[in-house]
This record gives C-alpha cells, structure tokens and sequence, in this order.
C-alpha cells in the first residue's frame, strides 16, 4: 500500500528551520502550530494516507493547544506506535524537499539519517531529494518552503 503525503509552511523571522527533525542553520523558520517541519509533516500524511487513518490534522489538530511548539518527531513516533498495534510498517519513503534557499545539498545526508532513524529504516529505504522552483511562487520567492512524501507500507507476516 501507497500514501502520499504534502505539506507546506511560510518561512518567518524568529522561527528554527527544522526539517526531517534536523535543525537547519538559516535567519527564517517554518511558522506552524508545531515546529514547523514541513518534510516530517508530509511523511506524517503520507502514512496515513496509506492506511487509511486521515490526515495529520485529524490526530493533531492545530487548535489543540498541547501541540502548540511540539516537535514533530512526537507525530512520528505517536503514528508508529499506532501502526504497531495494526502490524503495520513503513517500508519505504520518497520525498522531495521544494526550497529555493538555504540549499540542501549539503544536509540531505543528515536529513536522510534523522528520517530513517526516526522511522527505523535502513538508509537504503529512505529517499530525500531537494528542488528549488527557479523563483516561481512563494517557494521560488523564498517566503515558504513546501515538502512531498510518498510513503510504502506493509503488513507484517503472519506466522
């Protein structure tokens, strides 16, 4: 099973720039009603979408105010926990990180790592790509950085 998962945030003063759980050195962050992590946001998506369970908003609503500054590694480790209980796992992940600046290509290693170690896969499972928008939009203008995740999930075996 398949689910894609999007996610896009407005760059502002006074804000960390978090994405895949890591902390991004750069005068802008994500605004959100959590951190902001647009990428682990997306993944958060995708994964529901592939079992059927919503969307981020339906579990972790923003006018919930325990959510409020959270790190959303929190969403993560909740929606594995409730894969577990359903035998459910993520196999695999695809993303694409939409940003005309700060560049990536030099952390999308480290982003890489932070995703599979908070997933629990081997690297090899986890894909992160980097695109500007050749100064198209509110991504192009740098005012918003946006993520796509298409996430694999399998059933465990039965035995």
């Amino acid at each position: 099973m398949i689910g894609l998962g999007f996610d896009i945030h407005r760059l502002v003063k006074g804000r960390p720039l978090i994405l895949g759980g890591v902390k991004i050195k750069y005068p802008l962050g994500l605004l959100g009603h959590s951190d902001g992590d647009a990428l682990l946001h997306a993944i958060c998506d995708g994964i529901l979408g592939a079992c059927g369970m919503g969307d981020i908003g339906d579990l972790f609503p923003d006018t919930d105010p325990k959510f409020k500054g959270i790190d959303s590694a929190v969403f993560i480790r909740e929606i594995l926990a409730m894969l577990s209980k359903q035998k459910i796992k993520v196999n695999s992940i695809d993303t694409i990180i939409f940003a005309e600046a700060p560049k990536l290509g030099t952390i999308k290693q480290k982003i890489r790592e932070s995703v599979a170690r908070l997933l629990k896969l081997s690297k090899t499972k986890v894909n992160i790509k980097a695109k500007t928008m050749e100064g198209l939009g509110p991504i192009g203008g740098k005012k918003a950085i946006a993520s796509l995740a298409l996430v694999a999930i399998k059933r465990a075996n039965k035995t």
